[in-house]
């Protein structure tokens, strides 16, 4: 199994626990627990209830039938952004507000970029009845105003952090500190497939019911389980971990990765780390992300609140290397622009995180007969100013 973590939590040699040794006590617990605690049939029942129940799973596979004939090949949409919450966020916190309950813990800590890892996170905090401290960087707090007042509704606590670039790094960055200060009672609820072992693994297996249902739904609707292509947009990687999970091994399905390409690649104002990512550890594991010559993380940049990170998830540095994935750096124009086809040809609003993946399919040629599955990780409530000063509705 070249793609799934080995017991130290690597990909092959990307990976595991780079962690403080306040934090050692409880991600041994965590790396312990997990992973046993997630195959007790009370577990697998209480979150398949809620996933259906609560969270409206199954998401529909919506072939997009205007899309096709733009295109000229075969698309369908994974509609995440039909999830409660409006984005597939919320198939991850439910797991592990579940995994927290059964460790003992009282309050929860997570981190948030765009705001939909925040407001899944309040969300099954208020449904759960645990304490709710969300850290987001200053600069997103201003971008995503409609989910910050989400958040505080459902009862959370938001916590701008203002060093560095205000924005996704620096929300992790105290999340993190946070959770050292607070390790005895307080769960650090991650929302991407980053940070130490085990949590990129735990992440990836939450979301792993986005490809677990493709494969269902599309023997339903084409006769087959795997499709040609699987598109998605990876910032630290959650969503796309998920749609990807149950087709890494298979090499006749090609995952592309739509990274935040920003400006461009050349000028460094981008968040696109698989073409100017170096080795180091961020975050508590070892993988690619923007570094100056010192070694220290670089200011990420994207219009996209939820892709302006300066590295991704362990198992696509693994990925990269093993040349598993294309990896394409999206143009805030060029995401923008897909993002109003979309509109304009479906009816359908996304994130502008979904709109990177979207623009894939200007900047690819398909053939006739391919199946092309895009993961519509979100919807585009929150993005509603955003892309109503870019167009000038």
């Amino acid at each position: 199994m070249r793609f799934q973590v080995d017991k130290d939590g690597f990909y092959g040699r990307f990976g595991g626990a780079f962690i403080p040794e306040a934090l050692e006590n409880n991600i041994a617990a965590l790396q312990e627990a997990y992973q046993t605690i997630i195959q007790e049939e009370s577990f697998k029942e209480e979150l398949n209830s809620l996933l259906q129940d609560y969270v409206g799973r199954p998401t529909p596979l919506y072939h997009a039938a205007n899309l096709s004939k733009k295109y000229n090949t075969n698309v369908y949409l994974k509609r995440e952004d039909l999830c409660h919450t409006g984005a597939h966020k919320i198939n991850n916190t439910i797991g592990q507000i579940l995994l927290a309950k059964r460790l003992g813990k009282q309050k929860i800590v997570a981190e948030t970029g765009a705001g939909q890892h925040g407001v899944a996170t309040a969300t099954v905090c208020a449904l759960m009845g645990m304490e709710c401290i969300v850290f987001m960087g200053a600069l997103d707090i201003k971008r995503q105003a409609p989910n910050v007042a989400r958040m505080k509704m459902l009862g959370a606590e938001v916590r701008a952090a203002e060093s560095g670039a205000k924005t996704l790094k620096e929300a992790v960055d105290e999340a993190l500190l946070y959770w050292i200060d607070n390790a005895e009672d307080t769960f650090y609820l991650i929302g991407s497939a980053v940070g130490p072992h085990p949590y990129p693994d735990m992440v990836s297996r939450f979301q792993s019911v986005i490809s677990e249902e493709i494969k269902k739904q599309l023997k339903e609707k084409e006769g087959r389980e795997n499709p040609d292509y699987v598109i998605a947009c990876v910032g630290g990687g959650s969503n796309a971990a998920g749609a990807f999970y149950h087709f890494l091994e298979n090499d006749d399905v090609k995952l592309i990765v739509a990274e935040g390409g920003g400006e461009g690649v050349d000028n460094l104002k981008t968040a696109a780390t698989s073409f100017v990512g170096k080795e180091g550890v961020l975050h508590g594991s070892k993988t690619l992300f923007m570094q100056d010559e010192k070694g220290e993380p670089l200011e990420a940049y994207s219009i996209s609140a939820g892709l302006d990170y300066p590295g991704f998830g362990p198992l696509y540095a693994h990925m990269k290397e093993l040349n598993r994935t294309e990896f394409f750096a999206i143009l805030d124009d060029e995401a923008m622009q897909a993002g109003l086809n979309l509109c304009r040809e479906e009816g359908i609003i996304p994130a502008i995180e979904s709109s990177h993946a979207l623009a894939v399919l200007d900047k690819r040629k398909f053939n006739e007969d391919d199946i092309v599955v895009i993961n519509l990780s979100g919807r585009g409530d929150k993005d509603l100013d955003n892309y109503r000063s870019y167009f000038e509705f």
